[in-house]
């Protein structure tokens, strides 16, 4: 059975990126944080961004199987891409799972992908179908391909903050949910602890 899923994404990271790289809507809030955090940062220097993908998706694909929701499958697709670039694996968290479901929860009326503002790092993910959590994470593996580790910088036009916020070093807890909107639509949140996407610091 082939399914048409439509798709957003949006990343949020804690940090700047140098001008010009993302042609997207971007919104910058202070980052908080927390005391201790980041010894070799000043919290003066700490910025947040949000940030949207290059494009609206349309993909036809093979029907995934529903089995790809659990606390152990977004878990499983993470530590795989951070494998391939030699970082250690993220551990559960059931307190991100809480944060993550309340937030997704709050945008069941609207699907909006719009930040939470909270205190980490944090992709969204929405689509339609048969659109699974572990079909989201993939997602923001695929901009691995947008990522330039040498000059540490996304390929212009495109956005690769949603794979370096997964891949980030630091970033060593993880917890994610998933909602229906009232619309349809499924909605994705994976929140990041401790948030990663510092400014001139590299993710791995």
């Amino acid at each position: 059975m082939r399914m048409h899923l439509q798709i957003w994404t949006l990343a949020t990271s804690t940090a700047s990126r140098p001008q010009g790289l993302v042609r997207a809507r971007r919104r910058l809030t202070a980052a908080i944080a927390r005391s201790g955090r980041r010894k070799n940062i000043k919290s003066s220097k700490q910025r947040r961004i949000t940030s949207f993908t290059c494009l609206l998706i349309s993909i036809s694909l093979f029907q995934p199987t529903h089995a790809q929701n659990s606390p152990q499958d977004y878990l499983d697709s993470h530590n795989a891409a951070r494998k391939q670039v030699g970082v250690a694996n993220m551990t559960w968290d059931n307190m991100l799972a809480a944060y993550a479901q309340s937030y997704a929860n709050q945008r069941v009326s609207d699907c909006g992908l719009v930040h939470s503002n909270g205190p980490y790092g944090e992709n969204l993910a929405k689509g339609t179908g048969t659109f699974t959590g572990t079909y989201a994470v993939s997602l923001w593996v695929a901009e691995k391909q947008n990522y330039n580790y040498n000059t540490n910088t996304c390929v212009s036009g495109c956005d690769c903050l949603h794979y370096t916020q997964m891949v980030w070093r630091d970033s060593v807890r993880v917890g994610c949910a998933k909602v229906q909107c009232n619309n349809g639509w499924w909605y994705v949140v994976c929140n990041y602890d401790p948030p990663g996407n510092y400014e001139g610091e590299l993710p791995y």
